[in-house]
């Protein structure tokens, strides 16, 4: 964990114009700066980057966070590895406490085996280029498969030479650890002595989705039957090899930008593809798909392509991992390349365009590909097509998802269309799968669990309220989170004396039931704050707080879709610098005013750069408790109207006239007229 005081000192340093401006062009507008989104493809700019705030937010595809949240979403990183980021950006030292000792080995070992790996790839990568051995054999090899010195640069390609211990001599003599070294897969010992593992091969370099190298793919040059066609790295600290996508830190963003990933098998299918300009595009290494892959697939998009060689293994290696991927409710499609072609080879012979345009009209849909490949072979025979039938409900009984419903009827009355079975029969068989499955996890989950689950359903449908009573809720929300922006505003300002604005409003609304459990999140942390840190309450504390649900709260509020123009703050504010109360006087009678010299008239009015501040903050808790009070009288009358007894409905009378006094008094404070 990095320590608090490292991490003030990053949002001490951090800049949001500087940073966001290292990924995305930004021209100032007003206040506000103004650039085309990272996160979607847009001709027209309305990402807007507000400094003031420290805040970002695209009104196109509606993403929004601080500084923080940007780098991990543009970057996929993760909370620690943007601090990270941001702390090398401005040459924060960070500091880090751990749990254990064991923890604090564990992590040292990792950032050892990355420097090595750093070390390995760069002396690869010379090999290749500066060495007459590298030139003939591994450039060579490269070249002939079509690969530019520029797509090779950037992929960090490399090459081992023949020579026994060429690596491991000089990153001995660099000093680094021998054990690590072996840990790494680099260096093998063999009868006691340290040799290099990857001798006369070209090596791809795997990086994480960061950049960092995590270990090698080293492919053989020569035929033979002996030794394998690549060595990959063993699995250690940072390499586990079900958690890794080849590719995945080139492809990060054109994945988003496309909201697509296309799946290959090998790291020469990737890496000809992007030199194609077929950039969203990652390997998954030749193994099966594994859980942690997928998920990492959706941190970029729920779209994804398995692109495979046409023959019998491609389509089998294809098909492993369906099941999974329907759990992660990924969208996936499938498409196989011509018979003895791969995506590398057929890109090359048709291009990107044309590459493009196969993928496109050739997607075929998993499971329903599945299901006519498996047609093919069963033929008439009633067991297998009844094992079938099971099979196909059981995956589509994998799409779990409540937003994906629509998806698995369709894919029932499709599926029964292509078996010739009774849909009804198909439907019910599904829905037996999903009861056996519920089953099964409702043994592992605790009573307690279960218990509240239930309780949380109860409570759902015996909510009770009719549809007026909702809307005034939905209208109570809306004002509490006007009340948590006013707060966020202007929360640690002076109110009077050594009062602050957030203690004065947290009084005024002890009594109130806030029903949006965001704004009662957030006010519950200004509660505290106070009581502990009361010099720490400002908008930045909530903008960049560790829960990710209060800080994107928090984001949200401050977000405007229009802001106050130069040109009026200039040229109006002068014409018409005043007003008068709460609301601008007529201007025909202020510019009169003016010009007949009233200066006792004039008096009445003030400066519109005057601070306000204190008649916002009545306002929004006043409309607050009148919402409040409406909702009140609401289920009052809802009481009176049952007429249970005579001295109920005394009571509920007195109550109603007691609201309806209190409702007159905010509103005559407010200046705003009840309708009967």
């Amino acid at each position: 964990m990095i320590t608090q005081a490292s991490i003030q000192e990053i949002l001490s340093r951090i800049d949001i114009i500087d940073v966001v401006s290292e990924f995305v062009k930004l021209k100032k507008r007003g206040a506000n700066y103004l650039g085309l989104c990272p996160f979607h493809n847009e001709k027209t700019p309305s990402f807007t980057v507000s400094p003031a705030k420290e805040i970002y937010k695209c009104f196109g595809c509606g993403k929004s966070g601080n500084t923080i949240s940007f780098i991990m979403e543009h970057e996929k990183y993760s909370y620690v590895e943007a601090l990270k980021w941001l702390a090398k950006k401005y040459g924060v030292e960070v500091e880090e406490t751990f749990v254990s000792n064991e923890q604090r080995e564990l992590m040292q070992t990792a950032d050892s085996l990355y420097i090595i790996n750093s070390f390995a790839e760069q002396f690869f990568a010379k090999s290749l280029f500066e060495t007459e051995e590298g030139q003939n054999i591994g450039l060579a090899y490269f070249k002939e498969r079509g690969f530019r010195e520029g797509i090779i640069e950037k992929f960090k390609l490399g090459y081992s030479p023949e020579t026994r211990d060429a690596f491991t001599k000089e990153a001995v003599s660099k000093q680094y650890n021998k054990e690590l070294l072996l840990k790494t897969g680099l260096t093998v010992e063999r009868n006691g002595v340290l040799m290099d593992n990857y001798r006369g091969r070209v090596i791809f370099p795997i990086h994480n989705h960061s950049g960092k190298v995590l270990g090698f793919g080293a492919r053989i040059l020569k035929n033979t039957d002996k030794a394998p066609k690549y060595i990959n790295t063993p699995e250690n600290e940072i390499y586990v090899k079900s958690k890794i996508l080849y590719g995945s830190y080139f492809a990060r963003s054109a994945i988003d930008r496309a909201d697509e990933c296309l799946l290959v098998e090998g790291y020469t299918d990737v890496v000809s593809l992007h030199q194609a300009g077929v950039e969203n595009v990652v390997a998954s290494g030749g193994t099966s798909l594994t859980v942690d892959q997928l998920r990492l697939i959706k941190k970029y998009t729920n779209n994804l392509t398995i692109v495979y060689d046409g023959d019998s293994a491609g389509v089998k290696a294809a098909l492993r991992g369906l099941d999974m991927a329907l759990e992660e409710g990924l969208n996936v499609k499938l498409v196989l390349i011509p018979d003895n072609e791969d995506p590398d080879s057929y890109v090359n012979t048709i291009g990107a365009s044309g590459f493009i345009d196969f993928v496109q009209k050739n997607k075929k849909d998993f499971i329903l590909f599945q299901l006519e490949l498996a047609l093919g072979d069963i033929g008439n025979d009633p067991i297998k097509k009844s094992e079938l039938v099971n099979k196909i409900a059981e995956s589509i009984s994998r799409i779990n998802k409540a937003e994906d419903f629509t998806k698995q009827q369709d894919y029932i009355k499709k599926s029964a269309e292509i078996l010739t079975i009774d849909e009804a029969g198909l439907h019910a068989l599904v829905n037996k799968y999903i009861r056996d499955r519920i089953t099964v996890q409702e043994r592992k989950a605790t009573l307690d669990a279960k218990d509240y689950r239930e309780a949380n359903a109860v409570n759902g449908e015996a909510s009770g309220y009719d549809d007026a009573t909702f809307e005034l809720l939905h209208k109570d929300q809306l004002q509490e989170k006007e009340l948590a922006r006013v707060l966020l505003e202007y929360g640690n300002r002076i109110w009077e004396k050594n009062t602050l604005i957030a203690q004065y409003i947290l009084e005024e609304i002890s009594e109130l039931i806030i029903e949006d459990a965001d704004v009662n999140n957030l006010l519950l942390k200004a509660k505290e704050l106070l009581q502990t840190h009361p010099e720490s309450l400002n908008r930045q504390y909530f903008i960049y707080h560790d829960d990710k649900r209060l800080s994107s709260f928090a984001v949200s509020l401050l977000n405007y879709p229009y802001e106050e123009s130069e040109r009026w703050k200039d040229d109006m504010g002068q014409e018409l610098g005043y007003q008068k109360g709460l609301f601008a006087k007529d201007v025909s009678n202020f510019l009169q005013t003016i010009s007949e010299g009233n200066e006792k008239e004039l008096r009445n009015y003030k400066l519109i750069s005057e601070d306000r501040t204190p008649e916002k903050i009545i306002s929004a808790i006043q409309y607050l408790k009148l919402k409040k009070i409406k909702r009140m009288i609401l289920e009052n009358q809802k009481d009176i109207a049952q007429f249970n007894s005579e001295e109920k409905y005394k009571e509920n009378i007195f109550v109603q006239q007691t609201l309806k006094e209190i409702e007159r008094n905010i509103t005559k404070q407010l200046g705003t007229v009840i309708v009967q």
